[in-house]
C-alpha cells in the first residue's frame, strides 16, 4: 500500500509540474523581451528582424486564442494582445494583405487547405466569434499569396453531429 501511495504521490506531482509550466504570467507593458519571454516562455514564433518584433504565442491547432508580444525597437513590450477576434479579423484587407502581413497579425493558422476551383490556399483560425460563438476565419489566398476572400462560420469540431448531418 506504501508503495501505491509513493507512486500516485509521485505521478501527481509530476502532471502538477507539467501543468505549472503551462501556467504564463501576462508580461507588462514595457518588460524587455526576455523578461516578456521569462513569462511566457519561449514563443510560437517570431515575425520581424532586427528591432522591431513580434512573439507569437498560439494555443492551436485546438485553441482559440493566439497572443501577440509586439516588441519595439528599444528591445521593450509595446502592446500585448489576444489576436483571434472579429475586430482583428476585420483588419487584414482583402486584395491587399499578404501571407506575411495574415502572420503578422493574427498568427499561424490551425488548419490549412485547398480549393481547387481557384486555386486558393486557404487557412483556417478557431475563435470565439463575439467571444461567445465557437468558429473559423477562413481567409482565401490566391497564387501569388494575396488575400481574395474571408469566410466565417460555425467550427464544425464544436457543433453537434447532428446538426452536422453526420
Amino acid at each position: 500500500m506504501d508503495k501505491l501511495i509513493r507512486i500516485t504521490t509521485l505521478v501527481t506531482a509530476m502532471l502538477l509540474g507539467g501543468c505549472a509550466g503551462m501556467l504564463r504570467q501576462a508580461p507588462t507593458i514595457g518588460d524587455s523581451a526576455e523578461v516578456v519571454q521569462q513569462k511566457m516562455g519561449a514563443p510560437t514564433a517570431i515575425y520581424g528582424a532586427g528591432h522591431d518584433r513580434i512573439f507569437e504565442y498560439a494555443t492551436g491547432p485546438m485553441g482559440q486564442q493566439t497572443w501577440m508580444a509586439r516588441i519595439g525597437a528599444d528591445g521593450r513590450l509595446v502592446s500585448y494582445e489576444q489576436v483571434l477576434t472579429s475586430e482583428k479579423f476585420a483588419t487584414v484587407k482583402i486584395d491587399s494583405a499578404d501571407k506575411e502581413e495574415v502572420l503578422r497579425t493574427v498568427g499561424r493558422p490551425a488548419e490549412t487547405s485547398r480549393v481547387a476551383l481557384r486555386n486558393y490556399e486557404v487557412w483556417s483560425y478557431r475563435y470565439k466569434e463575439a467571444g461567445v460563438w465557437n468558429s473559423l476565419m477562413h481567409v482565401h489566398f490566391d497564387q501569388q499569396g494575396v488575400v481574395r476572400q474571408m469566410m466565417n462560420g460555425p467550427d464544425p469540431m464544436y457543433e453537434p453531429k447532428e446538426r452536422m448531418g453526420w
